[in-house]
């Protein structure tokens, strides 16, 4: 299922994801508006066709007459931009945003206007950030998780799936808040905090002339966005600090193993983590 060409698409953020779907939405003909803070970032955006029209001010006009508007917002400046600008929204446009947590964020949202805001989780990113650094294909073999409430319509729904497809992502699921934060803190924070431990834990000067491939591959996210990630470990302050008990655990675990020449035990913990590896393999093609 694709998104309706007719739709006037306004996104209010225009940094890495920001900026990826207007260059997706774009160039499959749609009309796209842009608002954020930087005029720089509109200037841009407007010289590589990313955008049909963009500004640096909140526009009455222009939020009136979005059909789909896409908040690709921080959480706090998202829920702060609906708490002054909210009323804007008129009650017939569907709201969408990009949020890495949606417990602390979608009730909020959904209390606050009299649009419908059906949230969603594009699982895509650089170690890079903002509007020049955004590439479309960022989506490709990537999920996308729409996440629903009970306050949502099956119509609404069916709008974010579409987005999810039209902007080419590999699978589109469904979660709900909280299960969506349980399984994002596992996911996508723990391996985070793993990534900035691990880089953190080592000063020696020459690290970099030995390293090989693993390391490098392991540590990847460490090149961290610390203002982004530093608020969403904040706001799933509790799921992730569960998960990384579980790691703490089975880290643990092994350490004793190995402590203890436990060769077998140790061997066992490396079948299980093959063959539950090999369960991901490589990312999918749409």
């Amino acid at each position: 299922m694709k998104l309706d060409k007719n739709l006037n698409i306004l996104i209010i953020g225009l940094g890495l994801l920001g900026g990826s779907y207007a260059k997706a939405l774009k160039s499959q003909g749609f009309k796209v508006s842009a608002i954020t803070k930087d005029k720089g970032d509109i200037e841009y955006a407007l010289k590589e066709n990313m955008i049909d029209y963009g500004t640096t001010e909140v526009d009455k006009t222009l939020i009136e007459s979005a059909d789909l508007i896409i908040f690709a917002l921080y959480p706090k400046v998202f829920l702060d931009w609906i708490e002054s600008y909210g009323n804007l929204i008129k009650e017939d446009t569907v709201v969408t945003d990009v949020t890495g947590v949606k417990g602390s964020i979608v009730y909020k949202v959904q209390e606050s206007i009299s649009a419908e805001f059906i949230s969603a989780h594009p699982m895509a990113g650089r170690e890079v950030c903002g509007v020049k650094n955004s590439n479309p294909e960022i989506f490709k073999g990537a999920n996308y998780i729409v996440v629903p409430t009970d306050k949502n319509t099956e119509k609404g729904v069916e709008m974010c799936k579409a987005l999810g497809d039209t902007l080419g992502f590999a699978d589109v699921s469904v979660l709900g808040p909280e299960d969506h934060d349980k399984m994002i803190a596992f996911l996508s924070q723990l391996t985070h905090c793993i990534a900035v431990s691990l880089m953190c834990a080592n000063d020696h000067p020459d690290l970099v002339r030995y390293t090989g491939d693993s390391f490098r591959d392991l540590t990847r996210i460490a090149d961290i966005n610390d203002e982004m990630w530093s608020e969403l470990f904040l706001e799933n302050k509790k799921a992730l600090l569960d998960e990384m008990d579980s790691y703490r655990e089975a880290f643990d675990k092994l350490y004793n193993h190995i402590k203890n020449g436990e060769r077998e035990d140790m061997r066992q913990m490396m079948q299980l983590s093959s063959a539950r590896r090999k369960l991901f393999g490589k990312r999918k093609t749409s």
